[in-house]
């Protein structure tokens, strides 16, 4: 059986060779997906970059390469694909579970606010002098917005892929891909004059002593609140207990069929 694995993260890369390397004893082959714009790692199953428009659609490319199940393990803010999953997967006929990690939680002397919304966003930021954005890419009006509050003086921004329009001077764009050190991140705050950290509640621990190192200077931290995402059939937190699960319902699926047909 083939499992479409919609990946891009650490949790996608480890749990795709984790199928590969177990494939021969469970049956199951794994192709593993992923958009490409940060980087592309080593993997030694199949591996489609770029996305599905190039094959015609996500619902074509499961039929024409006879995928049996999704498992969408894309980051948490990744939206539009695993809303794609789970619509392609009705319209085939196929389970479509779902991995993410879990969202990072509140710890005593943490100060954290939530937003949702663009202008959300730019509600909470006035008053602030220096933000860090560490909250993935953003366009160009939104920078603007920001840089228009009378209150920020200039932007640092950190993403790890590079911006697609020129900056003003006023914006210090930093090109990193964690994991980060505490020591580092504390710098990095200290350095820069940095008064508010404006991220995403990715989960893990990649990027997690950015809000330890915020904690520990009073750094008040804006978390963009997790999107609201289609039900998939089952969904997990726990990378052990996913590829358990996939292994209980999906495995030996193929050697079992080639049992039968010895038998007849």
């Amino acid at each position: 059986m083939k499992i479409l694995l919609l990946g891009g993260t650490a949790d996608g890369r480890r749990l795709a060779d984790a199928f590969y390397q177990g494939q021969h004893q469970s049956g199951l082959s794994v192709i593993y997906s992923l958009a490409g714009l940060v980087r592309v790692p080593k993997v030694d199953c199949q591996l489609v970059v770029g996305g599905f428009t190039q094959f015609g659609g996500l619902a074509n490319y499961i039929r024409d390469n006879q995928i049996g199940a999704i498992l969408d393990v894309t980051h948490p803010y990744a939206q539009t694909m695993s809303s794609k999953a789970v619509d392609a997967a009705r319209v085939v006929g196929i389970p479509c579970w779902r991995f993410h990690r879990p969202a990072w939680q509140q710890k005593d002397g943490d100060v954290w606010h939530y937003y949702q919304t663009d202008d959300d966003l730019l509600a909470q930021l006035d008053g602030f002098h220096v933000p860090l954005l560490s909250a993935g890419q953003m366009s160009e009006t939104l920078l603007t917005q920001i840089l228009q509050l009378p209150s920020v003086e200039r932007i640092v921004w950190r993403t790890a892929v590079e911006p697609k329009f020129a900056l003003p001077d006023n914006i210090d764009w930093i090109k990193a891909i964690g994991p980060f050190a505490l020591a580092d991140e504390r710098q990095l705050l200290s350095e820069q004059g940095i008064d508010v950290i404006v991220s995403k509640n990715s989960g893990g621990s990649a990027t997690y002593s950015k809000l330890e190192a915020a904690c520990e200077l009073s750094i008040p931290v804006l978390l963009h609140s997790r999107p609201t995402l289609p039900a998939a059939d089952r969904e997990f937190s726990d990378t052990q207990d996913c590829l358990q699960a996939c292994l209980a319902a999906w495995g030996n699926t193929h050697s079992k069929n080639q049992q039968k047909d010895s038998q007849q």
